[in-house]
């Protein structure tokens, strides 16, 4: 596994003191979250399934038409996640200084992390946790961009290159925690060239 060092950051700030304030803002375009809503289409269930969405904010950018029987949101602001129309029910916590996630096991039928993995300081406890509370076959969508806070990703996420060296880091956290297969990388991009990329890193809850 990476180095402790991997996962410092420029500010290392309480977290809860960063986050204490809304920010009732989009991190992509409009392009790159249609791409995320097409990825949440392909692999969660499309109706009656119970959806987890972490490091979340006052959008989940789930599909529209999608009935799900409960949305569940964790994430570090509780005015952000009240205005989430999509939650059901929320968790205000900072997973970086407690990776473990209060649901029961094999809870959840797909889970999400968009545009946050870059932020997590021990994003293999994070993920052995997602794997935990999913059940058997479902999947974990991980979705990140070229953009974010740069004081608070962590040190390797900044070192890295470009965005195929950023798949196959979250690739390697998911090896990592074990309890992961079926993992694909997939690279979304409306078009790069004019707008925010998208990529994608999806695992799949070993049976």
């Amino acid at each position: 596994m990476l180095p402790a060092a991997a996962f410092r950051r420029h500010d290392e700030s309480p977290d809860a003191d960063f986050y204490q304030f809304p920010r009732l803002v989009t991190h992509i375009d409009d392009a790159a979250i249609a791409a995320v809503t097409q990825l949440y289409r392909e692999f969660f269930p499309r109706s009656g399934g119970v959806i987890l969405d972490l490091m979340s904010s006052w959008v989940s950018h789930l599909p529209p038409e999608a009935e799900y029987a409960r949305v569940v949101g964790l994430g570090m602001n509780a005015q952000e996640l009240r205005a989430n129309p999509h939650l059901d029910d929320f968790v205000v916590q900072d997973l970086n200084a407690n990776p473990l996630l209060p649901f029961a096991d094999a809870a959840f039928d797909g889970a999400g992390i968009c545009v946050s993995i870059q932020y997590l300081t021990n994003p293999v406890a994070v993920l052995r946790e997602a794997g935990r509370v999913l059940k058997p076959g479902a999947r974990l969508v991980i979705t990140f961009s070229n953009r974010c806070f740069p004081t608070k990703a962590v040190a390797v996420w900044q070192a890295l290159g470009g965005d195929e060296d950023h798949g196959r880091l979250v690739a390697h956290y998911l090896d990592a925690a074990g309890d992961w297969d079926q993992i694909q990388m997939f690279d979304r991009s409306p078009d790069p060239s004019r707008g925010d990329p998208l990529l994608a890193v999806v695992g799949s809850r070993c049976d």
